[in-house]
């Protein structure tokens, strides 16, 4: 049996008001190509098909479109919801999905999916469960606040429910499972929405440890290996979400398996979507205009911070977007002003204020206009929101 394991499409998400749905598209056609032309007798998807509880219809459609296209020559496809999906919306349209070989999973329930592949003749016994939040296990963990109690809880009861649905497990079927939670020992990104309180709410590796021959895992949007009892991996998301997420290589997971033999794992690279890169321009604006003239990253994405000696002016910062309308984030580095800074800290002075004596500084006593100042401030904004974001929408 030959299964395609994603995750973690987020299919609506943005990045600073910039659509990515086109590039979701793309990779939903590239994810169809790889499911054919590697013979994929089954997909798992394992979480978060959208980026919010309230999708748009636009994403909803494309989550549709190309799950009734994954599935046309027969291919199963199981999906369960992560911690960004409405759990019964995304489980909603079951009625009118399940004849085509689709299985939708809202909530944690006691039953493993089966499901009968018809290349091969083979059966998939499937110990899936979809996000545990605390809130729709429907039960309260513990009424100690400590961290180490909250974790040992959660990792417990959620192996309690993966040991329950590890009983379907027999010796003539594929046993796999898949589950969209924060195992200890993964590495996160900056979007990743955090699911866990200090650490509380993380699985103990051990929870998992079932008798699956793999483990599909969905949460963290680096593609990694889980260290545990057999094989546990992250797909990882098909797209970079983050700047925290520039230099990725994004993939989707293929696992050849046979019923009570070791399984093979092979990592296919995604060729669509746009790069998200860093540019650091230690040499000013005449290093940033030379890169753009030499086309580099032409297709990116780009977080761009610039050291300066002087202020840039409003007609910089407007030249800067005209140039390239993949620049997200413009962050101006004046090392003069850790100086400033220094010097005004015990009156404690805005960073208006901060900004206007850096001024004067660098221009021997002028002082900049209100438009100039406010500018400074706009991207000082964009900065903090932009850090903020990371922190928690992950």
């Amino acid at each position: 049996m030959r299964i395609l394991h994603t995750g973690d499409w987020h299919l609506g998400r943005t990045l600073e008001g910039r659509s990515r749905l086109r590039e979701q598209e793309a990779f939903l056609e590239e994810l169809v190509k790889m499911a054919d032309d590697q013979q994929a007798d089954l997909i798992m998807m394992a979480g978060d098909v959208y980026d919010s509880v309230n999708p748009s219809a636009a994403a909803e459609q494309l989550f549709y479109e190309s799950s009734a296209r994954l599935t046309a020559r027969g291919r199963p496809l199981v999906v369960i919801a992560g911690n960004h999906d409405q759990p019964e919306r995304v489980a909603s349209v079951t009625p009118l999905v399940s004849g085509r070989g689709i299985t939708l999973l809202g909530l944690p329930s006691g039953e493993a999916v089966r499901v009968h592949t018809s290349r091969t003749g083979e059966m998939a016994c499937i110990a899936a469960l979809p996000y545990p939040s605390e809130s729709r296990l429907n039960e309260l963990l513990s009424e100690d606040g400590d961290e180490t109690v909250l974790r040992a809880a959660y990792s417990r009861r959620v192996g309690m429910l993966m040991a329950q649905l590890g009983t379907a497990f027999r010796s003539d079927t594929v046993n796999l499972s898949m589950s969209h939670i924060y195992v200890l020992g993964g590495l996160e990104s900056d979007s990743e929405r955090p699911i866990q309180v200090g650490g509380a709410y993380t699985v103990d590796p051990s929870a998992l440890s079932i008798g699956a021959q793999y483990t599909a895992l969905g949460h963290l949007h680096r593609p990694q290996y889980v260290k545990g009892d057999g094989l546990m991996r992250y797909s990882g998301s098909p797209l970079a979400y983050s700047f925290s997420e520039a230099g990725q290589a994004k993939s989707v997971t293929l696992i050849d398996v046979v019923a009570g033999k070791p399984a093979q794992v092979e990592e296919l690279y995604i060729t669509s979507g746009r790069p998200l890169v860093k540019w650091r321009a230690r040499g000013g604006l005449e290093e940033v205009h030379r890169w753009l003239d030499e086309g580099l990253d032409a297709d990116a994405f780009i977080d761009l911070e610039i050291t300066l000696d002087e202020a840039m002016s409003m007609g910089d910062i407007q030249r800067l977007r005209k140039s390239r309308e993949g620049i997200i984030h413009i962050r101006p580095m004046y090392p003069e002003m850790d100086a400033v800074q220094l010097e005004h800290q015990r009156s404690e002075l805005p960073v208006h204020e901060l900004f206007r004596a850096f001024y004067q500084r660098q221009t021997g006593g002028a002082q900049p206009d209100d438009g100039l100042v406010q500018l400074f401030l706009e991207l000082v904004e964009q900065d903090d929101a932009r850090n903020h974001a990371e922190e928690d929408d992950a």
